[in-house]
């Protein structure tokens, strides 16, 4: 056993469980442990300009990759409550990040010491534990406890409190005899997988839901092997999406009332029997469950047993990890007779050919369809994309194209404004030699702008395309059930920069003021040159590179309450010829 102070024995630990890419901001409180960070030198961080910012960062490195865990550090008071949101983005879609903070010593807690705060309290119902660490020979335990929560079952983040007087306490702690827990994570059995197919295989149009949790259990390939295996449609949900490549001839399309297809949902509503493989039901997926469920028989699997049910009882549930269950339905198939489904494989795939939304638009101000579509020709199928909520958002997931797991990131249930600049930022740093792209509106870009400083920094380079209509899209959008435009719009005429026309906020400057390189595109002829140009100036500068788009004030984006009440907007129906970037039709 070796005497050290807990702060040197968390940095060895942090580096056993191979957490050594770090985001934070140092302060008072946690300055013992950079200091640890320091001499260890193995460790690598990041210097964010805002915690929250931190906390994405963190989230964005933890989605790129399988077993990636981002550290996100703080000090002690604000530090904690900024990280909320961070912890909650990445609770939401079950994402694990150890968050640490620093906290006023042990006898002051009760105090109302300076900077002292319940953080314990506050970030319990946003983590699978929330821990402040009073004795400091816990604090070895507790981060095993910490990266033992984080690997099993349904993953998620963890937070731990760190006082100043137990950062700086000695312990007896020998480093070459620490080991990582075993995760611990539900198996399905041969007697469920059976039971499953016997459902599955009596249906004449069936479908498979693969949700985040494929993606999580880095099973995308044996997703793509059981569809293959049966010859069944593959349906990705948002978090999902990627799992099957969007040109796999099994690709149905996503469904839902907003990030969807019109194949999608018509093929949807055309199934008799749906297998949800690790995904939550979101609501934005299923829209009305009348609807949704009419005619159809459910078979849910989940890693977590309290989801299956959550949102509605399905005719028979699973609880186990995706790809363990993927395993047994594989292996399970092989013996069996299977029947042929390429007749109604190949009605979807007829229903992808067709049922495009059109995107060719050579109208001044541009029209953000025309943006996805110049997206889709400029980046290739290896391309990551980045992205959080708004009408770029939705409109992004209804006309770009992914060819991979882990090539979507998005925060998808919580959905915060300004997750995107410092999510690509952790992507850039789990995948340097990849490109990233992000995709923003004008206020998500706005949030966490300080963030690009950071980028500039840290010569962490990737795309970030911004469409810009000076307005609030998606809260504009739904106020017109109130009638109303109401507190909205972002306009303004900005005396200092006449060239953005009364859009307000001139984003290139501001982008350029941070240390970052930036183009606005007015016409959408030159859209395709402005993103080609951007990706040479990321390249040459290795710096991020915002591409903003003037787009026209107001469009309406496909969207609606129900999978049969989509408002499609008449101008916007298309098909595979009339889209150029559409996927061509596909046979099986």
């Amino acid at each position: 056993m070796t005497k050290m102070r807990t702060v040197d024995a968390a940095v060895l630990i942090l580096e056993k469980e191979g957490a050594t890419e770090t985001f934070g901001l140092p302060g008072a409180a946690i300055n013992p442990l950079y200091a640890a960070m320091k001499a260890h030198g193995g460790l690598r961080h990041t210097l964010a300009r805002h915690v929250e910012g931190a906390a994405h960062m963190a989230d964005g490195y933890s989605r790129s990759g399988p077993g990636n865990i981002g550290v996100c550090l703080g000090t002690s008071g604000p530090a904690g409550t900024d990280m909320i949101t961070g912890l909650y983005a990445a609770w939401a879609d079950s994402i694990p990040i150890l968050a640490i903070t620093g906290q006023a010593p042990v006898a002051k807690l009760h105090k109302e010491d300076f900077q002292a705060v319940d953080i314990q309290s506050i970030a319990t119902p946003v983590t699978k534990m929330a821990m402040t660490v009073l004795e400091p020979a816990q604090v070895p335990g507790a981060l095993q406890k910490a990266f033992g929560l984080m690997r099993s079952g349904r993953p998620g983040p963890v937070l731990i409190d760190l006082p100043l007087d137990v950062q700086m306490a000695e312990i007896d702690f020998d480093p070459d005899a620490y080991a990582p827990l075993t995760p611990a994570k539900p198996r399905a059995t041969r007697a469920q997988a059976e039971k499953t197919l016997d459902m599955l295989l009596a249906a004449e149009r069936p479908l498979i839901v693969a949700g985040g949790g494929v993606v999580n259990s880095d099973a995308s390939d044996k997703l793509v092997q059981f569809a293959e295996l049966l010859g069944v449609p593959v349906v990705p949900t948002l978090m999902g999406w990627g799992a099957l490549a969007d040109d796999h001839p099994l690709n149905a399309g996503m469904v839902g009332i907003q990030t969807a297809h019109r194949y999608g949902n018509e093929s949807m509503l055309a199934s008799d029997f749906v297998l949800g493989i690790g995904n939550r039901w979101a609501n934005r997926h299923t829209g009305g469950l009348d609807t949704y469920r009419a005619g159809r028989t459910f078979v849910h699997i989940d890693i977590e047993p309290t989801q299956i049910g959550r949102v509605f009882a399905p005719d028979f549930g699973i609880t186990s990890d995706a790809g363990a269950a993927l395993d047994e339905l594989i292996a399970a198939a092989r013996k069996r007779t299977l029947p042929d489904y390429s007749g109604w494989a190949g009605d979807c795939a007829a229903r992808k050919g067709t049922l495009q939304r059109k995107t060719h638009f050579d109208t001044v101000p541009i029209k953000p369809q025309r943006v996805y579509e110049e997206m889709n020709r400029a980046f290739g199928p290896d391309t990551t994309y980045v992205s959080t909520i708004g009408l770029s958002q939705i409109a992004g997931a209804q006309m770009l194209h992914v060819f991979g797991p882990r090539k979507w990131i998005n925060a998808g249930q919580a959905g915060p404004l300004g997750w995107t600049v410092p999510a690509a930022l952790g992507v850039v740093r789990a995948k340097p030699k990849e490109t990233v792209v992000a995709l923003s509106g004008d206020y998500d870009f706005q949030f966490m702008i300080e963030e690009l400083a950071v980028g500039a920094q840290f010569r962490l380079p990737y795309v970030h395309v911004v469409v810009n209509n000076s307005y609030l899209g998606l809260i504009r959008q739904s106020q017109r059930a109130f009638d109303m435009d109401y507190q909205v719009s972002l306009a303004f005429e900005n005396v200092n920069s006449p060239d953005v026309d009364g859009y307000g906020v001139d984003h290139v400057k501001v982008a350029e003021g941070l240390g970052c390189k930036a183009v606005r595109v007015k016409d959408p002829t030159d859209l395709a040159a402005a993103l080609e140009k951007a990706t040479a100036l990321a390249h040459e500068f290795e710096v991020p590179v915002i591409v903003e788009v003037i787009l026209e004030r107001i469009t309406n984006i496909s969207m609606g309450t129900e999978l049969d009440n989509v408002n499609e907007i008449e101008e916007l129906a298309g098909t595979a010829a009339d889209a150029p970037t559409a996927l061509t039709p596909l046979t099986v």
